[in-house]
């Protein structure tokens, strides 16, 4: 198939950023001049702009112009947890075992390098899930909040971004698990707390290995009850 002159400017634009030449919170050259650099028409030029701006590469400021953004890792992965929310109920499972994957990881590394505070925050959050036992969508929530300041402790801003778009799309189900079997609180609250106290004890081997208890625990229990949770969804 045929490449169309859209998709050969974001090319060139994309690849002027990968380069240099035009850095990170930089001011692109006017419509006019860009084209020429590009060697490419107008129009096109102008659809491979808005085309950037979508993804976050770059930011039209009316009135002043054109500029390359941040380039950060978090704005540029923005659009995931849009994307991800779009996908069918039944690929809540692909994105568990991302989860499985990536999370454990994470928490280990975290555990090397989370601060005082940032434990402290962890634990607050813990002992507010435990307040929370009988309110099933606010722990979830607490849940989530729970992992994303874990993971935000591992100092990497791509894999904070990946497992947050993840997260936003499997909520739905583990507020679901958490109204249907009721009797799982207790071990999500125990799990979460090993997860706590292998962070306070700065042991990544242990952290990962309760991250990937916890996880997997969640995977298998979707397995088992994914048709009810397709069931839900049709609803």
């Amino acid at each position: 198939m045929a490449r169309s002159l859209t998709d050969e400017a974001i090319d060139r634009i994309r690849e002027f950023v990968r380069s240099g030449r035009f850095p990170a919170g930089s001011r692109l050259p006017p419509e006019h001049e860009l084209a020429t650099e590009l060697g490419i028409s107008r129009s096109p030029t102008r659809e491979a702009v808005k085309a950037l701006e979508l993804a976050r590469v770059l930011e039209v400021r009316r009135g002043d112009g054109t500029y390359v953004t941040s380039l950060a890792p978090g704005l540029l992965l923005e659009g995931l947890g849009n994307a991800v929310s779009l996908m069918r109920d039944g690929s809540v499972l692909e994105l568990t075992e991302v989860r499985r994957l990536l999370e454990p990881a994470a928490t280990g590394l975290a555990a090397t390098r989370i601060t005082d505070d940032g434990l402290r925050t962890v634990a607050e959050l813990l002992d507010a899930m435990q307040e929370a036992v009988e309110d099933v969508e606010r722990l979830t929530v607490l849940d989530a909040a729970f992992h994303r300041e874990v993971v935000a402790a591992a100092g990497n801003e791509t894999l904070t971004a990946l497992l947050d778009g993840i997260s936003s799309r499997t909520l739905r189900a583990r507020i679901w698990r958490g109204t249907v079997d009721r009797g799982v609180t207790h071990l999500t609250l125990a799990q979460h707390k090993a997860i706590y106290d292998a962070l306070a004890g700065r042991d990544p081997a242990v952290a990962t290995a309760a991250a990937l208890m916890h996880v997997d625990t969640s995977e298998r229990w979707l397995r088992d009850h994914l048709a009810d949770l397709r069931t839900l969804g049709e609803q």
